[in-house]
C-alpha cells in the first residue's frame, strides 16, 4: 500500500504509550501524523488539563521532531466541556450517578470527533497508545481483545467502539508490556521514557472531584438526611453528588459500627446507607447497550463481567432483553455495584461490549 493507504492520523498526549505507539508505526512502514487536542480546563488555563499541559505539548513535539513527523494541535474545548465536563460528569453527578467521563470522550471525542478528523488530513487509519488489541475473524470483522498485558488492559474504556471504528483502528502497543514499552522509548532517545501514568481526570487539575462539583455547581446540591436501610434517621449529608455507592470514610455518623453508602434517593434527596453485607448484588441491567460485533444475541450466554475499570471480571449470565438492555445474573453476590459505571462483557481474551449501570441496580 502507498500514499493514503499508509498514512495513519496517531493521538498522541505528551506520555510514553503514545510516543511509542507513533514510533512503532513508522518502522513499520506507515506514515503517522502526530494530532495532539486542546481539552477544556477549569478557567481555560490548559495548564490544569493534564491531558494537554504546556509541558505535555512540548513533549509531544519533541518527540514528534525525533521521528521526523508532522505534528498538529486541534482546539476541542468547547466541545469536550459540553459534552465530557457538563453532560457526563456534571450532570451525571448531579443525577445520582458516578459517572465514567473517560468513557465519553473516547466516544465523541477520540472516536468521534478525532477519528473523523483523519480524513481531513488524508489519513485512512487511526491509532492510540491504549493497551488493548484487534484481531480478525473468518469474515475479516474486527474483533476488540484484552491487552498481552492484563495489568494494563484498557479494553473495559473501549467497549463504546463499534465495528466501522474498529475496521480503521489500530493499537500499536497492545502486545507489549509496560516495561517493554518504556524500553523502546529510551532505545529511540525519546525525552518520555520515564515519564509516569496519569490517573486522575485529566480536566479536575490539582482538585479532586467534589471540589470540582462545588466550584461550578454548588447551588445545585443540597443538604439532606442520612437514613439507614431499616428507617432510622442517623445524620446530615452535604450532597448526594459527594457519595458514591460503597463509600465508608467521611459519612460522619455517630456509630460504633461501619455504615456504608448502599444508595441515593435522588427525588427525596436521601442518602441511604447500611452494613456491609447490603451492598451485595446478585443482579445488575446494563443499559445503552454497544455490541462490538454490531450482533445482539438472541439467547442468554454466559460471560465475565467487569463493573469498573479496576475491577476483576465477575463470571455470570448475560440475558439480553426485547427493549435493547442487558440482565446480568452474578454466579455469586457482588459488591458495591455502582450506577453510571460501565458493565462490560468479556469471553476469555473477547471484549463483547458493554453499557451504563442503571440506577435501579437490582432487578
Amino acid at each position: 500500500m502507498a500514499g493514503e493507504e499508509r498514512t495513519v492520523l496517531v493521538a498522541m498526549s505528551g506520555g510514553v504509550d503514545s510516543s511509542v505507539a507513533a514510533a512503532l508505526l513508522k518502522q513499520q512502514g506507515y506514515q503517522p501524523i502526530g494530532v495532539m487536542l486542546r481539552l477544556w480546563s477549569p478557567h481555560g488555563e490548559s495548564a490544569y488539563n493534564r491531558c494537554c499541559s504546556p509541558h505535555s505539548m512540548n513533549l509531544a513535539r519533541k518527540v514528534a521532531s525525533i521521528l521526523d513527523i508532522p505534528f498538529y494541535v486541534l482546539d476541542v474545548q468547547t466541545k469536550f466541556h459540553q459534552i465530557v465536563v457538563h453532560e457526563a460528569f456534571t450532570q451525571g453527578y448531579l443525577s445520582g450517578l458516578t459517572p465514567n467521563p473517560c468513557l465519553t470522550c473516547n466516544r465523541h471525542i477520540r472516536w468521534g470527533f478525532l477519528f473523523q478528523y483523519k480524513q481531513v488530513l488524508g489519513a485512512q487509519w487511526f491509532a492510540t497508545g491504549h493497551y488493548a488489541r484487534i484481531d480478525r475473524d473468518a469474515n475479516g470483522s474486527p474483533i476488540l481483545k484484552k491487552a498481552f498485558d492484563e495489568t494494563k488492559d484498557q479494553s473495559y474504556v473501549l467497549h463504546v467502539l463499534n465495528q466501522e471504528l474498529l475496521q480503521w483502528t489500530l493499537f500499536p502497543i497492545g502486545h507489549l508490556r509496560k516495561e517493554e514499552v518504556r524500553t523502546i522509548a529510551a532505545s529511540l532517545g525519546l525525552p518520555v521514557a520515564q515519564r509516569k501514568d496519569s490517573q486522575d481526570l485529566c480536566f479536575l487539575g490539582n482538585q479532586d472531584y467534589r471540589q470540582f462539583l462545588t466550584a461550578n455547581v454548588s447551588e445545585e446540591i443540597k443538604p439532606g438526611a442520612i437514613i439507614s436501610t431499616d428507617g432510622k434517621i442517623l445524620g446530615v449529608h452535604q450532597g448526594l453528588p459527594f457519595y458514591t455507592i460503597g463509600q465508608r470514610k467521611g459519612l460522619n455518623i455517630p456509630s460504633s459500627r461501619p455504615f456504608y453508602v448502599i444508595r441515593k434517593d435522588v427525588q427525596n434527596n436521601i442518602l441511604i446507607v447500611g452494613e456491609r453485607c447490603a451492598l451485595d448484588r446478585h443482579e445488575l441491567l446494563i443499559e445503552n447497550m454497544n455490541w462490538i460485533s454490531s450482533k445482539t444475541p438472541q439467547n442468554p450466554f454466559y460471560a465475565h463481567i467487569k463493573i469498573r475499570y479496576t475491577s476483576p471480571a465477575y463470571p455470570g449470565e448475560a440475558i439480553p432483553l426485547p427493549d435493547g438492555r442487558v440482565r446480568v445474573k452474578f454466579e455469586q453476590p457482588v459488591s458495591a455495584v455502582t450506577p453510571g459505571q460501565a458493565a462490560v462483557l468479556y469471553q476469555g481474551d473477547v471484549c463483547l461490549g458493554g453499557g451504563t449501570i442503571g440506577a435501579n441496580e437490582e432487578v
